[in-house]
């Protein structure tokens, strides 16, 4: 740490700042904790764009905790539909259920109480603490550990366990007593804004001039993370099975898999030397016992998540012999292409969706 970087001076300067520059996001508009809760989960690992609209809609259709308690949880993970990371969703869902029905749908207010709830961790209990019932909680996120990293040019890889706990007591020390929720929104939005991952602006950044990277020129080099690694790929195969009736075949994701409690066409990755073919015939057959007649191909998706990339291949499909059971999956249905619209699926199968109506937009706007 810097031996000119005082906290007070931090706090004066930063507060200015984000007093006369702060973002007007709708969840700013009220503390109320179900706002600031639900904002919090959004944002995990999602920009703010993004969450906007979503936020905006969640709140018309689960106004309050206890709305949101009991609704079925495919009705959450309608609403969730494109957000992503689909975990946080049935957490949501779980916590909601918690609060109406063992807190009497008020949430408590001390990080500790917080983060015995789903999907609540360190940072969000920090987050929804100071911000929704003002106590002297630190965050620290991916904005405040770059912000952090570069106001005290720390060279050490932040990844590390030893690093992040160092960044925690960091963050914990510099929190202003009676401030803590403006404080912690401050380093967030100076994150986001300024003092941004690859170009920092630092021409516009209020402590430039109490900022240790910034002093030494190694603004850019900070944080320090290690080479990312090549992100894997892998081929999977999806089949839209027919009904003679003109319906076609969906199936629920178990809950304790990625993308739990969504729907999609069923299929699954390829193994080595297979087939596209062979491996549908073979996943089709291992969830659900039936056996399969592939038909043409409709189309090719690709998609990327966090941790890998995939290939995903159409067929149409028909059932030759055996009859549908939830062996590898939650459940299944036969739907029409218009009852789709009912059902919450992954971005991937909402392309085939498209394929399936010939809906271009829709492919252009997934894209």
């Amino acid at each position: 740490m810097a031996d000119d970087l005082k906290p007070p001076a931090l706090h004066r300067l930063l507060l200015a700042w984000f007093d006369a520059e702060r973002a007007d996001l709708p969840w700013r508009r009220d503390r109320d904790p179900y706002r600031v809760w639900l904002s919090e989960i959004m944002l995990q690992q999602t920009q703010v764009p993004t969450v906007i609209p979503y936020f905006s809609r969640f709140l018309e259709r689960f106004p309050t905790v206890e709305n949101l308690a009991r609704a079925p949880l495919d009705d959450v993970l309608k609403a969730w539909e494109g957000l992503g990371y689909y975990s946080r969703a049935r957490n949501l869902h779980r916590t909601a259920q918690i609060i109406a029905q063992e807190h009497g749908g008020e949430f408590p207010a001390s990080p500790g109480a917080l983060r015995k709830l789903p999907g609540i961790g360190r940072y969000t209990a920090g987050a929804i603490a100071s911000i929704a019932f003002g106590a002297d909680a630190p965050v620290l996120d991916g904005n405040v550990i770059r912000v952090l990293a570069r106001l005290y040019d720390i060279a050490d890889d932040v990844t590390q366990p030893a690093t992040h706990t160092a960044l925690w007591t960091l963050a914990e020390r510099l929190v202003p007593p009676g401030q803590a929720g403006a404080w912690n929104e401050a380093l967030m939005d100076l994150g986001r804004r300024i003092c941004t991952p690859r170009d920092p602006r630092c021409a516009l950044c209020s402590v430039r001039d109490w900022c240790a990277a910034f002093q030494a020129g190694t603004q850019r080099e900070r944080p320090v993370r290690p080479p990312r690694t090549k992100t894997p790929h892998y081929d999977v195969t999806a089949a839209v099975i027919h009904h003679p009736d003109g319906q076609v075949l969906i199936a629920q994701r178990p809950l304790d898999k990625m993308l739990g409690g969504l729907w999609e066409f069923p299929g699954g990755k390829r193994e080595p030397g297979e087939t596209l073919r062979a491996c549908l015939k073979r996943e089709i057959l291992e969830e659900l016992g039936v056996g399969l007649r592939v038909g043409e191909q409709i189309g090719v998706v690709r998609h990327g998540y966090t941790h890998f990339r995939i290939t995903l291949y159409a067929f149409h499909c028909e059932i030759m012999s055996g009859e549908p059971q939830a062996i590898g999956c939650a459940a299944w249905t036969w739907a029409t292409l218009g009852d789709l619209d009912r059902f919450a699926f992954p971005v991937t199968d909402r392309k085939i969706i498209a394929l399936l109506r010939g809906d271009q937009l829709a492919l252009d706007l997934e894209t």
